[in-house]
């Protein structure tokens, strides 16, 4: 959908429609937990500012969240819904909200690290998390939220490790450039950084009006030792489906005892520089 096709709620609807037919699909793959790209029932808006996109926000938990929580206790299965949240009127976060296999709405990440540079003007529309690095326990892995522009900084990455998450979500919209040398290059150091599991979603094709350029797709799964096992195309939609051995985790940890020899009394005095 475009700019220029139709009322932003339908524009909404259409977005929502389009993913229906994947989220059914990986329910009946028997998927645990799927994730959903950034804000993924609109266009990426952010190359423009214009404040009609203000009017996509919506609360969270909220309608989107629950429309998302009966295919979660339908198919008894995590899903991660990255959303524009309004908190209040001004108060406007690049959030992710996280429902559990039952359907129960467990909590959201606010995306924390917000750019504001040609193309990507995302300070015009969110404000920056408040709510830290959580990790939520869900029925099949303790998971924690990255969202795009966050995978460049590994400090909220070794928090989320920190916190105890097994499985990172990062989803994202990123279009073809040098992010993407980045794209395979950062997060497989953050999972094998912090020996845990990461998922890594981005969208696919153009989106009119703004033609910010393609993105790239190329969504894929990365285990705690920094190798990708599974790859979604670069240019089209699909399911990119992939099994987690969670012992993994341990094996990985023992022998590299990453957080044993972690030493962050040292990292202080370099702050207070």
């Amino acid at each position: 959908m475009t700019e220029g096709e139709g009322t932003i709620e339908e524009i909404k609807e259409a977005m929502v429609q389009k993913h229906i037919p994947l989220i059914e699909e990986a329910g009946r793959q028997g998927v645990q937990i799927l994730c959903l790209q950034e804000i993924f029932n609109t266009p990426y808006f952010c190359p423009g500012q214009d404040k009609a996109w203000y009017a996509s926000a919506e609360s969270v938990p909220g309608p989107t969240t629950e429309r998302m929580a009966e295919y979660a206790k339908k198919y008894n299965m995590v899903i991660i819904v990255p959303v524009y949240e309004k908190e209040q009127a001004g108060f406007l976060y690049n959030t992710a909200a996280v429902i559990d296999a039952d359907g129960t709405y467990l909590g959201k990440y606010r995306k924390n690290h917000i750019p504001h540079t040609s193309g990507f003007w995302e300070k015009y529309f969110f404000k920056p998390g408040n709510l830290g690095y959580p990790v939520f326990q869900t029925k099949y892995a303790k998971v924690g939220v990255y969202i795009c522009y966050d995978r460049h900084f590994p400090d909220g990455a070794r928090v989320l490790g920190l916190n105890g998450a097994e499985i990172v979500y990062n989803p994202s919209a990123t279009v073809a450039g040098l992010s993407q040398y980045l794209w395979k290059l950062e997060q497989p150091a953050h999972a094998a950084a912090n020996g845990y599991f990461m998922g890594c979603i981005n969208r696919v094709g153009e989106e009119k009006p703004w033609n910010l350029g393609r993105f790239y797709g190329t969504s894929y799964f990365v285990d705690p030792r920094g190798q990708i096992i599974a790859q979604a195309d670069e240019y089209k939609d699909e399911l990119l489906v992939s099994e987690f051995d969670l012992d993994m985790i341990d094996e990985v940890r023992a022998t590299w005892q990453f957080f044993r020899d972690r030493r962050p009394e040292t990292y202080e005095k370099l702050v207070e520089l």
